[in-house]
């Protein structure tokens, strides 16, 4: 074959060519007879490495190379919400639709569907002054999301455009239909379709970075209240197997209050994955009612398909998430787990015979991990209405043996800004999630803490003592297990006992409770008050020598949620179970009730 190089050596996925024409680094090349996808990964004298993605089983020395040309790309437009799709993006809907379960190797699809037409609502007309990033025009690509079409960045020169509107249509169309014409002012003419293409290894531009300002709510106590995460911030989810990263995750995809949700399963085991696939779209978006897979993009690349494929799969989900971002939506990414793209990063790296950092991974890791989530970030999009989207990027991490000291944990930890670290311990006692209080960080608290006070003036004073209160009760548990707990003086029981309202009543959540799996901020500033007002206003008790034996069994006359009167229930198990009322007035009901059963105990007492 004529302008094409030959293959000389098979290793796995590595494979080594001689004279691919105009070889470039980061080249999309179509190899042997089946046009396998690989990517040229290094380039010495006319002998270039390539990175294959799809398996390269019966591949061998004196087949093709034919050069694209061209990086490898990610097709957007109007069609991403709703699917599945691979580490290379193709539709695995698609994949199965056309050729079944068993998906053969060099098997092509079209990324994106070019035969559906789609109504093409224009937002210029003929004469209007446009630059890079303005929307000329949106479709309703499913009832929550409009998506903008916007003026293209050039992938040739990566430099924004500016020109006068010379053709706009309106209708339907495909995506690859010319929709408008853009004259620039060097006399170019641009024509624009619904379709879009961008290097997934390129950050798409923006105006400007913005400060971090807004929370990302989750729906989870642990986080929003101890260790939150703001729109467009950056969070790592490490722990050993068993401690519940893809549930949390998963909880994270299902309640995070972003307006588009991408799912990225990279190199975690199938089944995990197709429990997500199965599950998801049948869920309701708790803001909307409708459900919530029509804001959501999945990208699937279990643990038996192509390692390589994990790599592309990361900065597919990454480009997705800027693309929307900068049509000026919040969007959440989860990445499970980025570890497993570490080991593909140090598959390669070895099969290179590159030498190898801390544990056999490339000493280019650190940076492939920072330049992923560096592309997180709020921003000021290109476009005149100075439109404002972020991206949230949330990876898990599988440090071996739940070792945080390992490479990829310990690199992450330097660029992330929130930690949820996962305590194989907690997850033994079945406390889920099982986010460690004392390992755990965030750096956004300050910032945020403008949003929390709206809901409680006293907020961050309240959180700044329930924390106080969990690490002052852990060096109390590790005395009371040498002398037992009621040889502690009073004062210290009374912190072991609201420590346990605080872990069993605040921090425990249950995903599968219909009420519990989601707490708004509203009822968490309400919980974390009423426990922290137990604690205040029993403490001067105890130092007047009331025994705590006698304030856990404070009881009250109450009507829980699921029983038709009142009844004299315990008041330390009704603040166990505030979790699960859905109605927020029983909370500050319980509160009255308890502050008079308080001063009750205190007037039996003579004080």
């Amino acid at each position: 074959m004529q302008n094409a190089g030959k293959i000389i050596r098979v290793n796995g996925p590595l494979i080594l060519a001689r004279n691919v024409p105009r070889a470039r680094i980061g080249d999309v090349v179509n190899l042997g007879s089946e046009k396998l996808i690989g990517e040229i990964v290094r380039i010495k004298e006319d002998v270039v490495a390539i990175q294959c993605y799809e398996d390269t089983s019966g591949l061998r020395p004196g087949e093709p190379v034919i050069n694209t040309y061209e990086p490898l790309v990610v097709e957007l437009g109007p069609g991403l919400l709703g699917q599945i799709f691979d580490g290379l993006e193709f539709s695995e809907i698609k994949l199965h639709e056309v050729y079944g379960p068993f998906i053969k190797r060099g098997i092509r699809i079209e990324r994106l569907d070019r035969n559906k037409k789609w109504e093409f609502a224009p937002k210029v007309k003929v004469g209007d002054e446009v630059s890079s990033g303005d929307i000329i025009g949106v479709v309703q690509e499913t009832p929550l999301i409009e998506h903008r079409i916007l003026v293209p960045i050039p992938i040739e020169t990566y430099k924004p455009i500016e020109g006068k509107v010379k053709e706009i249509c309106e209708g339907k169309f495909k995506i690859t239909d010319t929709v408008a014409v853009i004259e620039t002012k060097d006399g170019k003419t641009i024509s624009v379709t619904m379709l879009q293409k961008w290097p997934v290894r390129i950050p798409r531009p923006y105006k400007s970075r913005l400060k971090l300002e807004e929370p990302l709510i989750t729906g989870q106590r642990v986080i929003d209240t101890f260790f939150p995460i703001a729109k467009g911030g950056t969070a790592a989810i490490p722990g050993g197997f068993g401690t519940g990263k893809t549930v949390t995750l998963q909880q994270l995809a299902k309640w995070s209050d972003a307006d588009i949700i991408i799912y990225i399963g990279c190199g975690e085991r199938g089944n995990e994955m197709a429990d997500v696939i199965d599950k998801f779209p049948k869920l309701r978006d708790p803001r909307t009612g409708r459900l919530l897979i029509e804001r959501s993009v999945f990208i699937a690349n279990v643990s038996n398909l192509p390692v390589y494929a994990r790599e592309s799969s990361i900065y597919l989900g990454v480009t997705i998430g800027e693309y929307f971002r900068d049509q000026g939506y919040s969007v959440a990414l989860m990445a499970d787990s980025t570890s497993r793209w570490a080991e593909a990063l140090r598959d390669i790296s070895g099969r290179l015979e590159e030498i190898p950092a801390e544990r056999g991974f490339p000493a280019y890791l650190a940076e492939r991990i920072a330049e992923f989530y560096e592309r997180a970030g709020r921003v000021l999009t290109y476009g005149k209405d100075k439109r404002v989207g972020s991206l949230t990027i949330m990876g898990a991490v599988s440090p071996p043996g739940g070792d945080f000291s390992e490479p990829v944990t310990s690199i992450t930890l330097r660029f992330v800004e929130a930690l949820w670290a996962l305590d194989k311990e907690l997850a033994f006692k079945r406390h889920f999630p099982a986010i460690n209080w004392l390992m755990s960080f965030s750096k956004y608290y300050t910032t945020l803490s403008e949003y929390w006070e709206k809901i409680d003036p006293e907020f961050a004073e309240l959180r700044s003592r329930a924390i106080s209160l969990l690490e002052e009760a852990s060096k109390i548990e590790q005395i009371a297990r040498i002398v037992g707990e009621k040889s502690l003086p009073e004062d210290q029981r009374l912190i072991l006992l609201a420590s346990e309202i605080i872990r069993e009543g605040f921090l425990v959540q249950n995903a599968f409770h219909p009420v519990d799996t989601f707490c708004p901020p509203e009822k968490q500033a309400s919980m974390l008050r009423t426990i922290m007002e137990f604690y205040n206003i029993t403490y001067p008790l105890v130092e007047k020598g009331v025994p705590v034996e006698k304030i856990r069994e404070i009881k009250v006359k109450f009507r829980v949620p699921e029983r038709e009167q009142e009844e004299e229930l315990s008041l330390v198990m009704l603040l166990g179970r505030m979790k699960e009322w859905e109605d927020i007035s029983k909370i500050h009901e319980l509160r009255e009730r308890m502050i008079e059963a308080v001063k009750q105990l205190a007037e039996e007492y003579g004080l």
